[in-house]
């Protein structure tokens, strides 16, 4: 008698255990689809607005005080700046970084200490970067309201994330190839160099571009440091036909970004305006996408050419 009693208690709960699991389900799902929806919306809502703004003449125009005919050109130019410097600076600092903390640094206390600190980092709103960067580019090193200054502040701000996204890639790595490497002979650095980085580029370029595609989108941290909102010329190009062929002068010059443009959109009253900054979010939107969807493909390639 007391066996049954004891099956059917069981039984009671595990079904009070699946009911609360159904819940939970449910209430997830209707959290997914309230965001996916919120997202789809106004998604929409700025697609139906911008899409028939859009034109060569918005991507080949300056902006103008006339929204008829202001465009986009020196906004998406410059963030398309900004972003090379940002992944030049950042990738491999980050990587390197993670690389070291997962491989080579010894458990002590001081190792602890950066963790905590990066982890922290990757937490701390935008404009204090800003701020530092105000302070320290700006400033103290004289780079002034530039390209440089931009993308070595967007640096800084997704240094964090790729930090982490790599770490947690070789965390991913199961140890029998560490184990096999080591068995045969290899050193550490044979080990990360052939092993570690091949295995793990699938989420370190996740990662990276996750990193790359909060940065398009900041306008905090660049606003603090100077930069433009009404711009109607392009920094010097980077390559000409004559020698040295390369040039580096359009890292000291103004500039400005796609959300600040929309910024200073958004701020002037009239509705041609709004149009327009419907549209260059449109396009902003659209070039995350593609950066996040660039990712997802690397990722799957990576992974099918690999064999564990």
């Amino acid at each position: 008698m007391a066996y049954a009693q004891t099956i059917e208690q069981i039984r009671e709960r595990i079904a009070e255990h699946k009911r609360w699991d159904l819940v939970f389900a449910i209430v997830g799902v209707l959290s997914l689809i309230i965001g996916v929806l919120t997202f789809v919306a106004l998604f929409l809502n700025m697609a139906l607005e911008g899409v028939p703004r859009l034109s060569l003449d918005f991507f080949s125009n300056f902006p103008s005080r006339r929204p008829g005919q202001a465009g986009i050109l020196s906004a998406w130019v410059g963030s398309m700046l900004v972003m090379l410097v940002t992944a030049v600076v950042a990738v491999p600092l980050g990587v390197g970084a993670g690389i070291y903390l997962e491989e080579y640094a010894p458990k002590n206390i001081v190792t602890d200490i950066i963790e905590i600190n990066i982890t922290n980092l990757a937490g701390v709103p935008s404009i204090v970067y800003g701020l530092l960067a105000l302070g320290l580019f700006v400033y103290q090193f004289g780079f002034g309201q530039s390209i440089l200054s931009a993308g070595l502040t967007l640096a800084l701000l997704i240094l964090p994330v790729v930090i982490v996204a790599t770490r947690e890639s070789i965390r991913s790595i199961p140890i029998g190839i560490r184990e096999g490497a080591y068995a045969l002979g290899a050193t550490k650095w044979q080990v990360s160099k052939d092993h570690i980085i091949p295995y793990s580029m699938a989420g370190i370029l996740t990662g990276v571009i996750i990193g790359m595609s909060r940065a398009i989108g900041e306008t905090a941290p660049i606003i603090t440091i100077g930069a433009l909102t009404f711009i109607a010329f392009l920094p010097p190009a980077p390559f000409s036909a004559e020698p040295p062929y390369v040039s580096f002068e359009w890292l000291t010059s103004p500039f400005t970004v796609m959300p600040i443009q929309m910024f200073n959109w958004t701020s002037r009253p009239e509705a041609a305006f709004q149009v327009n900054a419907a549209a260059a979010g449109f396009v902003l939107v659209l070039m995350t996408l593609a950066m996040n969807g660039l990712a997802i493909y690397i990722r799957y390639r990576l992974r099918k050419n690999l064999k564990w």
